[in-house]
């Protein structure tokens, strides 16, 4: 009754019978390698082998190897390539930990293991506590309103989320009986997030079965009632439907018309909602019993059409003509009730072959696998998420999101990242949000308290970087003191306007005065990191428009004007600028000469100082793929020692390495110059110090001329003297802030030592 279409793996005395399973594959996808799927059945089964000795056994239906291959069953009824198929195979085992995605990306290749991946990243999905619209985060929250969202920042390839449909459809057709709580949370999810995902893709077997599998376990009474009532008037409806169907097929073949007439399924789920949303008892449900008429073209439907209501009296409102105006997900047929035979109520679908291949198989059908190479075949199926967006109209499916379909894909795009609270609520923010971001877009007083975070059970530092589909904690302290750091925009804590200024709000209601010291506080510390004693404020307040110091000085306390500008012009005022510019990084002009002989052998250029990484080695731009200033870059020397330069993922460049003559290559940042500048780090000894430092210096593209470290025996100590290049005084303040920061580091200032 459930189960509309579903291949199962053959199965012997000594399990499943891989080569028979195998051919059988290959007969239904005749271009995918059976060396290579077995290769990948093997795998899985050694993995599930070996995980068992160390486990015990799986519970029934729990086989991640079985899983497998059913998944893949369903997938090449779809007709998914190969690289899908095979992650198909292995996911599950790889979720089960049994394989690593290391392993598979070795063995199988990069395509593979990227879908993979991407199944993985949709398993977050299911932790979202799908129910009724609940009060999260002080306001009224849908919560599968965002899983849809988060589904569509997940999935970046159609296959994805094919693999993560066939998932699911194993996963509740093996759902434990003895597990109801599982088993509604996976109903639900099934429910309102996967069903209508196949309905948007148009894969209606897929859909059905989802739904049917998923009602049982939410109205199992109900499920129960519908399916006896079909039940016992099968026989007899199945009767009527042959003699329906043979009177109409000589009817047809009187008219020339050959046609494909079948009894079409009966879907519980769907027999139920229309009987909710009509209002109507289940006799009054004209599709109980249906046929269902495959002609050549659409001209025959129409034929087809007053054919039908010559023979039988039409029932009025009962007729959809969805040939001349297709659903959204592309779906075509035509739909007509009738007064049959007998009396008895009969509706009459009439498609095409490639209608009703898009009604079964939906975005799969344009595919055409069998008779496209892969080249060809990209071209239609990976429309990846320009597509998917689509997605988010599923508001006709289940409750719905407000507003029209249109604003909702102009407010809804991949720039926001979807986070798990501790409860398993989500909440959704822009790129690049920060630990900080999250605990104030959580609530105000977790914002203020927050004093660390952990991210997917780990701890990190508050500036980090937040992807989607993680686990924020955020670990709060007793005080209600947010940080003065948290404001510096150049030390990257804060990057959304809610953090922002729920912060300044919170300097701002404290006593002036005490701003007035914070900021003066702040001020001082900055200049004294880089050797700067004594200050004239006259021309900041000028430049600022206030009219005493301690304005500017609750200015920087509260947020309204950066540390950086001010410091900066300082620095600008003050007698210790900067050391003259070491490297100039004047721009090239390009080659002017454009009726140059370009097979003519071309002259070296000079070194140019806007190239790092090649020293003083003579070199040239390489015209086939003639790389800009900001293009990632490297490099080929050729047998005299010239450096042709390259875009690194030139094929030039990827031929290259087999040499042995690749260099790494970077441009410098967009800047005049580069000064040298003396550092002093004073700190408490201790192992990887060094390291700690110089990593810094490498994640800020900081180069480093010099360094004399002087190490106190006696006090634990050491001095550290640096001579670097940094492009600008902002890069050198983050870099002292971000050291100061490190364990055991007692003080990093600018040295004005010669």
């Amino acid at each position: 009754m459930v189960k509309v279409k579903q291949h199962q793996p053959i199965f012997s005395e000594n399990g499943v019978d891989l080569e028979d399973w195998l051919a059988l594959l290959a007969e239904r996808c005749p271009l995918v390698s059976v060396d290579r799927l077995q290769e990948a059945c093997e795998l899985s089964e050694q993995a599930e082998k070996k995980a068992l000795q160390t486990t015990g056994a799986w519970a029934p239906g729990r086989s991640s190897y079985l899983t497998g291959l059913e998944m893949a069953d369903i997938l090449a009824e779809l007709q998914v390539d190969e690289d899908g198929l095979i992650a198909a195979i292995i996911y599950r085992a790889v979720r089960e930990n049994q394989i690593t995605a290391k392993h598979v990306r070795k063995q199988f290749g990069n395509a593979v293991a990227d879908l993979v991946e991407g199944v993985l990243k949709m398993v977050a999905i299911s932790n979202i506590q799908i129910g009724k619209s609940e009060v999260v985060l002080g306001k009224d929250t849908d919560q599968i309103d965002q899983a849809k969202r988060m589904l569509v920042s997940l999935v970046d390839d159609i296959r994805v989320a094919l693999i993560k449909l066939a998932e699911r459809t194993c996963t509740i057709r093996q759902a434990n009986k003895s597990e109801r709580g599982k088993q509604i949370k996976l109903a639900k999810e099934i429910s309102e997030i996967y069903a209508p995902l196949a309905h948007r893709l148009g894969i209606g077997h897929l859909k059905w079965e989802l739904e049917d599998l998923a009602f049982r376990y939410l109205e199992p009474l109900q499920y129960k009632r519908i399916a006896g009532l079909l039940d016992e008037k099968r026989v007899v409806r199945d009767q009527y439907i042959d003699e329906v169907i043979v009177e109409l097929d000589d009817r047809l073949q009187q008219v020339g018309i050959n046609a494909e007439l079948e009894g079409r399924a009966k879907h519980i789920c769907s027999i139920w909602r229309k009987m909710n949303r009509k209002g109507i008892d289940f006799s009054e449900v004209y599709d109980v019993r249906a046929i269902r008429v495959l002609v050549k073209n659409a001209d025959e439907c129409y034929r087809v059409l007053g054919m039908v209501h010559s023979l039988w009296r039409n029932i009025p409102n009962e007729f959809d003509d969805y040939v001349a105006n297709p659903k959204e997900n592309g779906y075509q047929s035509l739909h007509t009730a009738l007064i049959g035979p007998d009396g008895k109520v009969l509706e009459v679908q009439i498609r095409t072959d490639e209608m009703h291949r898009e009604a079964e198989y939906g975005v799969c059908a344009h595919w055409q696998y069998k008779s496209l190479v892969a080249k060809d075949r990209s071209a239609k199926y990976e429309r990846r998420m320009e597509w998917l967006r689509q997605i988010l109209e599923w508001q006709d499916e289940v409750r719905g999101l407000p507003g029209t379909a249109n604003e909702i894909l102009a407010n809804v795009s991949l720039d926001r990242i979807y986070l798990f609270t501790p409860d398993g609520h989500v909440v959704d923010m822009p790129p690049d949000a920060t630990a900080v971001d999250f605990a104030y877009r959580v609530h105000t007083e977790i914002g203020h308290k927050c004093r660390g975070a952990k991210i997917n059970g780990k701890m990190v530092n508050l500036d980090h970087k937040l992807k989607s589909g993680d686990h924020v904690q955020i670990i709060t302290g007793d005080e209600v003191a947010p940080r003065r750091e948290w404001l510096h925009a150049h030390l990257g804590y804060v990057t959304t306007s809610r953090a922002r200024t729920k912060i300044q709000a919170w300097f701002g209601h404290r006593a002036k005065i005490r701003n007035v010291e914070d900021g003066r506080k702040m001020l001082m510390d900055e200049l004294r990191q880089l050797g700067i004693e004594q200050v004239d404020y006259s021309p900041l307040i000028r430049e600022f428009s206030y009219e005493h110091p301690d304005e500017l000085f609750y200015a920087l306390a509260v947020g309204e004007i950066q540390l950086t500008d001010v410091v900066e012009l300082i620095v600008s005022e003050s007698e210790i600028p900067l050391a003259s510019p070491s490297v100039s990084l004047e721009h090239q002009e390009p080659d002017q000469d454009v009726n140059r002989d370009h097979s003519e052998p071309r002259e070296p250029e000079q070194p140019s100082a806007l190239i790092i990484g090649m020293g003083d080695r003579e070199h040239f731009i390489a015209k086939c793929c003639n790389p800009v200033l900001g293009d990632p870059i490297a490099g080929i020397m050729d047998d005299e020692g010239v450096v042709n330069v390259h875009l690194h993922d030139c094929i030039q460049v990827l031929n290259a390495d087999v040499y042995g003559r690749l260099m790494r290559l970077s441009w410098r940042e967009d800047v005049e110059a580069a000064f040298p500048v003396l550092i002093d780090v004073d700190s408490y000894d201790r192992p990887g110090l060094l390291f700690d430092i110089t990593g810094i210096f490498f994640d800020e593209l900081i180069n480093v001329i010099m360094m004399n470290s002087i190490t106190d025996k006696v006090r634990h100590t050491v001095n550290i003297q640096m001579t670097i290049e940094v492009a600008s005084l902002e890069r050198l303040i983050r870099a002292l802030e971000l050291i100061q920061q490190l364990p055991n580091v007692i003080s990093a200032r600018r040295s004005t030592q010669t």
